[in-house]
């Protein structure tokens, strides 16, 4: 869905990935990352996050909190990281990427509540529940902190993902915020959901949940009461284009993930300011009957849109030309994704070591492949940086240290 966007857009971000793993620069089964195109799409988006009052905390998951993608953005103004779970506010702050939002998805197990109070400091700390506020605050408490909690809400009739759900009832926020104000270690600072906004295949754009109202309704309500200074974030699906909805609904904060490297449903829809910056690369391994098989590991499809008809550009030389493309059949995610099928029988015939190039919207942190960073590409001049697998570690290749 996202390989016309990266043909029409960053034609040399593939031709300089593709020269690379040709070269023996890059690994099959590797996401790529066009460290030049993502540092001036942070600095786009976090510039008109700043011109509307927004603050701005990065979502790294879905590159894998490759190191390089966190000073990418770093260097584009984007200093805070939101982290999706422990593993991912480690490997941002051991890359610099300072934690600005975390617990916000997933909840910090009791047993990293010191850690994070203490090594991390995060400027908010999201709690669902007044237990997991009392593990936060002592957390603080015990480093000598004072932890400014964040409380996710959530009434009838919000937009969960399954698996996702839990909160505070959006009614009892004073009671809430009294309860956090009472723990030492803990000051309420504001509210959260998710999704706040998310893309809607009939119309095709993105458009506010109920959760976003609820998140406003909640705010007055505080207020209301006599408190100031209330942090609402309001993440889900950002692009450059929708923090003015944002501000408009009374946020505060907002969280790009995918807008980052340009791969947000919208921008495979329309020309957005964010140039796509990711591609998932991939190396003819066999044949077998009328497919070429090339290697998996990373064909995690984030499954926004209904499934569609795959396809990958295959060539033994560098090509952004739609003359390569080849309809692709990768495993059902019930699978394993060991390998993904090229069909051999039309124009393009693979041959072993091809290079296979994909545009999809990945969530790398869910699979087992490497992440690639790459510099140079808008001077003519593109290298490798560093190969990290999924927590942002080096990875050595290709020595494959046997130690």
């Amino acid at each position: 869905m996202f390989l016309e966007t990266l043909i029409s857009r960053n034609p040399k971000f593939i031709e300089a990935a593709m020269a690379l793993h040709q070269d023996g620069k890059i690994p099959a089964n590797s996401y790529v990352l066009d460290l030049d195109a993502i540092e001036q799409n942070a600095r786009i988006f976090v510039t008109e996050a700043n011109r509307l009052g927004l603050k701005t905390f990065a979502m790294t998951k879905q590159v894998a909190r490759h190191s390089g993608f966190c000073q990418a953005i770093m260097r584009g103004g984007i200093n805070r990281s939101v982290a999706v779970d422990m593993e991912c506010a480690v490997a941002c702050h051991r890359a610099g990427l300072k934690t600005g939002h975390l617990g916000h998805l997933v909840q910090v197990p009791h047993g990293d509540a010191d850690f994070a109070a203490a090594r991390l400091r995060p400027d908010y700390w999201t709690v669902f529940s007044v237990e997991k506020a009392r593990q936060a605050a002592a957390a603080a408490h015990n480093a000598g902190r004072i932890q400014n909690l964040m409380a996710r809400i959530q009434t009838e009739g919000d937009t969960f993902y399954h698996g996702h759900e839990g909160g505070f009832a959006a009614q009892d926020i004073c009671q809430v915020a009294d309860q956090i104000d009472a723990l030492d270690g803990a000051h309420f600072a504001g509210i959260t959901t998710f999704p706040a906004l998310l893309f809607d295949l009939d119309s095709r754009k993105v458009t506010p949940t109920p959760n976003l109202a609820t998140l406003s309704r909640a705010s007055e309500t505080l207020a209301a009461s006599g408190r100031t200074g209330i942090e609402v974030n309001a993440p889900g699906t950002n692009s450059t284009v929708m923090l003015p909805a944002l501000a408009e609904a009374g946020a505060t904060q907002c969280e790009p993930g995918n807008a980052l490297h340009g791969t947000t449903p919208l921008h495979a829809m329309e020309d957005l300011p964010e140039d796509p910056a990711v591609l998932y690369l991939s190396e003819v391994s066999h044949h077998h009957g009328d497919n070429a098989f090339c290697f998996g590991g990373g064909l995690y499809v984030d499954p926004v849109f209904p499934k569609y008809d795959v396809k990958a550009l295959v060539s033994g030389e560098p090509t952004s030309e739609r003359s390569a493309l080849a309809p692709v059949e990768i495993p059902d995610y019930s699978a394993i994704d060991y390998y993904a099928m090229i069909d051999a029988t039309g124009p393009v015939r693979p041959a072993t070591g091809d290079t296979v190039i994909f545009g999809f919207r990945g969530q790398a942190f869910v699979t087992r492949a490497n992440v690639v960073g790459v510099a140079g590409i808008s001077a003519g001049e593109p290298q490798v940086t560093t190969i990290e697998n999924i927590y942002g570690q080096p990875v050595n290749w290709p020595e494959r240290s046997l130690s």
